[in-house]
């Protein structure tokens, strides 16, 4: 009998911290929310994140922070919201790099990409485009094809880093073409573009906004679009579907996580605002403008969109023999 007062105490305690934690998801938000983003200020990601933050920041009456963390392909600020608590404050603009790619590229992670992460919303894809040097003697996606044939391991092309979804697609590409192409990889899109325009990399796999100032200035030539359609800001290239290759779609992805265990309620709002400001006009265009798809839908479509995704670059990965690092 001498433990009933224990036990008791232990019930109103239980009951105590239940009711703190209904009124803090009740009163959620009541400070600022940080959103991590896995890029230095300027790139696209930061851009994304800078564009539906402060929309977000209107819908709930909070301020939204941007913090950015580079390094390791994104995993850094992925490890960083993992470790956080679970309470709606601290959110990632998670990618293709973090929840696609990462987990099969490195042998450490410090992060489960499922069990430390709740899912809140997919914001946009944006397909990648076959660019090649204007001075190359190809102008298809065949013409090229052909050339990689005749000269096996020569042919080169650059990407954004080991790893990343514009290497894959170039791996993506060897395997479905029986090619054997050469990867050189750089640090960040910037300096791989330089190269390619200068001659001294044969083609590249990358987002409109890395290439489409060259393209536009004739610089590269697109070949094809890696998606299932024809990329509205290049409507005369055809995609590699109309090519006979569907299985070359790859995008750049960008979405909204939490950290895991995060309340449900807490999700559900947050799922629910941002799917708001997907539907708003101006966000809509400005993502547009950046080639970008706008995505949307629920947290349990983010959550299977990603297991599929990990999946579909687990297989690419073995296949191209990339060792975890």
């Amino acid at each position: 009998m001498r433990s009933l007062p224990s036990f008791l105490l232990v019930v109103a305690a239980f009951v105590l911290a239940q009711a703190d934690a209904r009124r803090a998801q009740a009163n959620y938000p009541n400070r600022p929310i940080q959103l991590v983003v896995t890029v230095p200020p300027g790139g696209a990601a930061d851009i994304v994140a800078r564009l539906i933050g402060a929309k977000l920041a209107d819908a709930l009456g909070q301020t939204v922070l941007i913090i950015n963390r580079g390094g390791a392909g994104g995993t850094t600020a992925a490890a960083q919201v993992a470790k956080s608590d679970p309470d709606g404050y601290t959110l990632l603009l998670n990618t293709i790099a973090t929840h696609g790619i990462g987990p099969h590229i490195y042998a450490n992670l410090p992060y489960d990409p499922v069990k430390d992460f709740s899912p809140v919303i997919l914001v946009a894809k944006l397909p990648l485009i076959m660019a090649v040097n204007a001075e190359l003697p190809a102008r298809s996606v065949e013409d090229v094809i052909a050339l990689a044939k005749r000269k096996p391991g020569e042919l080169s092309f650059s990407s954004s880093g080991s790893g990343g979804a514009p290497h894959l697609a170039g791996e993506l590409f060897k395997s479905l073409t029986g090619t054997d192409l050469l990867h050189v990889p750089y640090r960040g899109s910037g300096p791989a573009v330089i190269d390619l325009i200068a001659g001294r990399i044969a083609m590249m796999f990358d987002a409109t906004p890395s290439l489409l100032p060259h393209i536009t200035s004739g610089k590269l030539r697109p070949l094809a679009a890696a998606s299932p359609q024809r990329h509205r800001l290049l409507p005369d290239v055809p995609s590699f579907a109309e090519l006979g290759y569907p299985g070359m779609d790859i995008a750049l992805w960008y979405g909204v996580a939490a950290p895991g265990g995060t309340p449900a309620p807490i999700v559900q709002r947050l799922n629910a605002a941002l799917a708001k400001i997907l539907d708003m006009p101006d966000v809509r265009k400005s993502l547009a403008d950046q080639g970008a798809d706008v995505q949307g839908g629920t947290a349990e479509d983010f959550e299977a969109f990603m297991r599929n995704e990990s999946a579909r670059w687990s297989v690419v990965v073995k296949q191209a023999g990339i060792r975890p690092e």
